[in-house]
């Protein structure tokens, strides 16, 4: 009998992960009765009462399995993670804020069964605000338009992923995993389902504003050589320009001496304009250097401080994981 094995991450999610445990659970034993399954909440050192819930969900369902992060590593590390931990045959990654419906789970499983290995839910349309949901789709328009690796628009990471695409992960050591442009790398043959994402059920989303901008960043400066290009050009074009105006004025001094009159701002004015695409371009820069150095410290991609319901199974190994020696594998 294969298994079917369903990753949730959460993170103050109190209101929502025994209504959404009991939702999956639901949609496996009633419309997918022939799989075994697992349930893995991997939680990202919630502060509210989510740990209290699920040790209560997993005392009373052996198939509920949890995993307790030490801290907070991140919208991304935790459920790459959690999906390395997995043993079913497939792995389905799915919010914990009901945002990803539960109803497509056997849509997905009996796509996977015809032979795709890897199913990308597609967003097409939002409840969530359409300011969002438009900058959203300029965002992914860009990215897609400067990188070489064609991307995945409205991708969220919700999907069905087969065991053998789980092992790509597993096998990929990049501490700070990004994966909807690894999808989108490496599984090129990737089959796209459009969904409608729903509202939040309860509670209040995690991420603002810096959050959204660390997100932006890791898939530009991954999966895009734009800025760096852009950088080079736009430097050579500014010491061309500067040149250029140097050499007006220096002319027009030495031809107009007696009537030549410039002022200051003229100088002001360039001083500013170039010195703050200068900065500009040295905090792009900056980021590209800033993801460089996170891949070169490889730091672990999570630290668990508890699991529960694995029984005997060990930790499966992924980049930057401690072993029972507290060493570095």
């Amino acid at each position: 009998m294969k298994t079917i094995s369903i990753v949730i991450p959460c993170y103050n999610e109190e209101e929502n992960v025994r209504p959404i445990c009991d939702a999956v659970r639901k949609v496996l034993r009633e419309e997918l009765p022939q799989y075994q399954y697992e349930i893995l909440f991997i939680d990202n050192k919630s502060k509210d009462n989510t740990r209290c819930l699920l040790r209560e969900l997993c005392a009373e369902d052996p198939d509920v399995k949890a995993i307790f992060n030490m801290k907070n590593f991140g919208q991304f590390n935790s459920p790459y993670y959690g999906m390395c931990q997995t043993t079913g045959d497939c792995t389905i990654l799915l919010c914990c804020d009901f945002q990803d419906p539960v109803e497509l789970i056997p849509k997905m499983v009996h796509e996977w069964e015809k032979g795709h290995k890897v199913i990308s839910m597609i967003k097409t349309t939002s409840k969530e605000n359409h300011l969002i949901y438009w900058l959203r789709s300029i965002y992914y328009k860009t990215i897609r338009a400067m990188s070489s690796v064609e991307q995945i628009e409205h991708f969220t990471g919700f999907g069905l992923y087969d065991k053998s695409f789980i092992e790509v992960l597993r096998n990929l050591h990049d501490p700070t995993p990004f994966l909807r442009g690894i999808v989108a790398e490496y599984a090129p043959d990737h089959l796209e389902i459009p969904y409608e994402q729903q509202k939040r059920r309860a509670g209040k989303t995690s991420n603002n504003f810096f959050s959204l901008f660390d997100a932006a960043m890791l898939s530009f400066t991954s999966y895009t050589k734009g800025g760096l290009r852009a950088a080079t050009f736009g430097g050579f074009l500014i010491s061309g320009l500067s040149f250029l105006i140097a050499l007006f004025y220096l002319i027009q001094k030495l031809l107009f001496w007696d009537k030549f009159v410039a002022g200051n701002a003229p100088i002001l004015i360039g001083v500013f304009f170039f010195g703050g695409l200068q900065l500009f371009f040295i905090g792009l820069l900056g980021e590209y250097i800033m993801s460089m150095n996170s891949r070169v410290i490889n730091r672990p991609l999570v630290i668990e401080s508890e699991r529960i319901n694995f029984a005997n199974q060990n930790k499966t190994a992924v980049i930057g994981e401690m072993d029972d020696k507290n060493t570095m594998r």
